[in-house]
């Protein structure tokens, strides 16, 4: 069968490779065309746009990028009917993906949603559109099935965390392999620092948390480089002491961290996953800030906080991110009974999400709705 997923960001890239195998590996016959990244296109698919071209953050930053937008808009809608897939897969991106779901849904195309829109977090009238444009949703945290379900009456599919996936298929890092490797220092402790993976985000987040090298010299802050950025890019941030750069390497660094400073988004739950005790960080725009904590609802932003439904990382957001809360944090993460309390934590959050295989399920649930279509 022909297969169309649509992924726009790095995480999407992620999850969308370890789909694309399972497709493959349940169905021999399977085409996948995809808008996504280098594992997406490394694991199978025929890339069509790659999403370094899509990836605007924030409610200014989308405004100011609405003519690139509605070009990709056109050439999506344009490009699927050309190939007229049996199955048409969104993975998260849900401003993109949302509009396109409402053009396939009225154009006969079976629309499936791997990785839900975060309704549950803001805009949740979204839900009218779900279910208007959406035949079948796979969500991977344990709280949407409710949301869905007993909230909105909307028949859902829990396949469980696709990060689980990945962190299991990967190989064994061999630590003083890895640090020879990037030049690390063989003795010092490594504080992992991952600012995102967005140039703008990137900007706002790295010189905070590079501010505090110098006080922590007995170990080593080494920068998660994201693959969507280019390392050229980051040169500016390493003249710092005691720092390094590590290039789309995210999961072999924090695999020997000790601890890890993190901007919000899907790395505080692969970091939680590989028991690193880290400090939550996020900072905006003003506007785009003005704006996004009027229309957000939740307690938290975390990923890890959210699942768990209570404080188990702490969370520096905007004016609270600062050098001074910042360096009580990471210092509370180090030793002692916050670290400690922390990984109790992250054991509890493992169980929440259930056990491996996300992506085998949403592959057999989508193959089965192809077949039946």
């Amino acid at each position: 069968m022909k297969y169309y997923i649509i992924a726009g960001e790095a995480s999407g890239d992620l999850h969308g490779s370890n789909l694309i195998k399972a497709l493959i590996d349940q169905d021999e016959n399977a085409q996948i065309r995809c808008w996504g990244g280098d594992l997406m296109q490394q694991a199978g698919g025929t890339l069509v746009k790659h999403y370094k071209e899509l990836a605007f953050m924030g409610f200014l930053e989308v405004i100011l990028n609405l003519n690139a937008i509605f070009k990709n808009i056109k050439f999506c809608k344009q490009d699927i009917a050309d190939y007229q897939p049996d199955a048409l897969i969104f993975i998260d991106y849900s401003g993109f993906n949302l509009r396109i779901a409402k053009w396939a849904k009225a154009h006969g195309f079976l629309t499936n949603y791997y990785i839900s829109p975060q309704i549950w977090a803001s805009r949740e009238g979204r839900i009218a559109k779900i279910k208007a444009t959406v035949d079948h949703m796979y969500v991977i945290l344990p709280f949407e099935k409710a949301f869905y379900e007993g909230k909105h009456q909307y028949p859902v599919h829990f396949v469980g965390h696709p990060l689980l996936d990945a962190i299991a298929n990967r190989p064994e890092v061999d630590p003083r392999s890895f640090r020879n490797t990037y030049g690390l220092d063989p003795a010092k402790p490594i504080i992992a620092l991952l600012p995102g993976s967005r140039k703008q985000e990137v900007q706002k987040m790295l010189a905070l948390m590079l501010s505090l090298t110098e006080d922590f010299l007995d170990h080593e802050f080494v920068i998660a480089g994201a693959p969507s950025l280019d390392e050229d890019f980051y040169a500016p941030f390493l003249n710092n002491v005691n720092v390094k750069f590590v290039r789309n390497k995210t999961y072999d660094l924090l695999s020997i961290s000790t601890a890890a400073l993190v901007t919000s988004g899907t790395a505080t739950l692969e970091t939680a996953l590989f028991k690193v005790p880290q400090v939550v960080c996020y900072k905006a725009n003003w506007i785009s800030y003005q704006i996004a904590k009027r229309i957000i609802t939740l307690d938290y932003i975390s990923l890890v906080n959210l699942i768990m439904q209570k404080e188990v990382v702490t969370e520096l957001i905007q004016d609270d991110f600062t050098k001074q809360r910042l360096k009580k944090e990471l210092a509370a993460i180090l030793k002692g009974s916050t670290r400690t309390k922390q990984l109790q934590d992250y054991d509890e959050l493992i169980l929440k999400l259930g056990g491996a295989g996300a992506s085998a399920k949403a592959a057999t649930l989508i193959i089965e709705h192809a077949k039946n279509n």
